[in-house]
């Protein structure tokens, strides 16, 4: 466990220093409240790392929120505090986010949250998959997410661009560098 393990020293520890700097208190109440608010837990919601970790180390609330989503995605979850039945909760959790449709690149590891590695980015796939609420009729997070704008054209329309000259092949016009003779001419 990350109880018992040295604290970090020189170039580790300047990088987690780093990572933890980008934690936002502020954000990550807003997850908490969020998903207390979709699970109908009571949880603690005051947003400083010791809470979020807490709160979602052992992955049942986690397993809890992607099952409001959609019903028997995490088909087990498992109540046990052994350390890699909690992790098997946190990749469950993953999966089903990334069904959801969250991007790998706002996806965490599970260490991330398990080690508390990198909290901050177990708060921006949180805000991911509240923006993608909405979508499932859960109440959402974050801004809403942009929806489809299929446009269709007449085969006129398509013809008509054909006419212009894009100003990407030049033009006649305008100055050109045509008699400029700077300095004394070259002597053969």
């Amino acid at each position: 466990m990350a109880s018992t393990r040295a604290t970090k020293s020189g170039f580790a520890a300047e990088a987690q220093m780093k990572i933890n700097s980008k934690y936002n208190d502020q954000h990550a109440h807003e997850v908490l409240d969020w998903i207390a608010t979709v699970t109908g837990d009571s949880i603690d919601t005051s947003g400083d790392m010791d809470s979020l970790h807490e709160t979602l180390k052992d992955g049942t609330i986690l397993c809890k929120l992607v099952n409001q989503f959609q019903a028997g995605v995490v088909k087990k979850v498992n109540t046990s505090t052994m350390a890699f039945k909690c992790m098997e909760n946190i990749n469950n959790f993953l999966k089903a986010v990334t069904d959801f449709g969250v991007p790998t690149q706002e996806q965490f590891q599970t260490v991330d949250l398990w080690e508390r590695q990198n909290l901050t980015s177990v708060v921006i796939c949180l805000q991911s998959l509240g923006r993608k609420a909405s979508n499932y009729g859960l109440p959402g997070i974050g801004p809403k997410e942009s929806t489809k704008n299929i446009r269709n054209f007449t085969d006129e329309q398509l013809k008509a661009s054909e006419g212009v000259i894009s100003l990407q092949y030049g033009s006649n016009k305008g100055a050109t560098q045509s008699g400029i003779n700077f300095g004394n001419t070259r002597h053969m």
